[in-house]
């Protein structure tokens, strides 16, 4: 009978033992396999903690201030009530279609003020020749006249803080709406008033519509 062995003698305990540890390496060949089958998404699957991190990211980024839209100014009013606008002009001056005048406005930092600086252009209504450009500066919460010119054809316009002026140029017998060329000429604000700084002239090409066809051979 003591050649048995019982539940409680040290050969039976080695096989239980060998058994667990049996099981748990099967355990473990097991949770691997699982793992792989699901596309190694286990322990390393960081999605949701990945996009909580790029949510604070963005929600931590400024945003951009949009910049301030100019006053408007009643250009017309401007125009009529400037006594340096030669009378013709505010003469002519009139709606071409219900309330609509003919004046393009534009704003911009030209001489350096704490506001933006108005550049009017007045139009015919019939073909928008340009008979009169005009820049007005505020100055203690008005508007005041600091330049003009009023050889039509002329137009007024803003680049990059330098106020330029097109004047277009016709030859004996030119259309209105065909100039020979034109003159451009770059204005800067120095010392309270608008220097020249060059001026260019530009050729227009003849359009080889407007060339007369030679007659056809009879």
């Amino acid at each position: 009978m003591r050649g048995l062995t019982g539940e409680g003698s040290p050969g039976n305990r080695g096989g239980i033992q060998a058994v667990i540890t049996a099981l748990a390496v099967f355990a473990a060949l097991a949770l691997f396999a699982s793992s792989c089958a699901a596309g190694g998404t286990g322990a390393r699957d960081e999605g949701p903690a990945h996009a909580d991190s790029v949510a604070g990211a963005a929600a931590a980024t400024p945003t951009a201030v949009p910049s301030k839209t100019p006053d408007t100014v009643n250009a017309v009013a401007l125009i009529k009530d400037d006594p340096k606008v030669a009378p013709e002009v505010k003469r002519d001056l009139k709606p071409c279609v219900a309330d609509e005048y003919p004046v393009d406005v534009s704003y911009g930092n030209l001489t350096g003020g704490s506001a933006d600086d108005v550049v009017v252009n007045v139009l015919t209504c019939g073909d928008a020749v340009g008979v009169g450009s005009y820049v007005y500066r505020e100055q203690d919460g008005s508007y005041q006249n600091v330049f003009k010119a009023e050889e039509p054809p002329v137009y007024a316009e803003i680049d990059r803080g330098d106020l330029v002026v097109t004047k277009q140029v016709y030859e004996k017998g030119d259309p209105v709406s065909s100039p020979s060329g034109e003159n451009v000429i770059t204005y800067r604000w120095s010392s309270g008033r608008f220097d020249e700084e060059y001026r260019t002239h530009n050729d227009y090409g003849k359009v080889v519509g407007d060339t007369p066809s030679p007659a056809p051979a009879s």
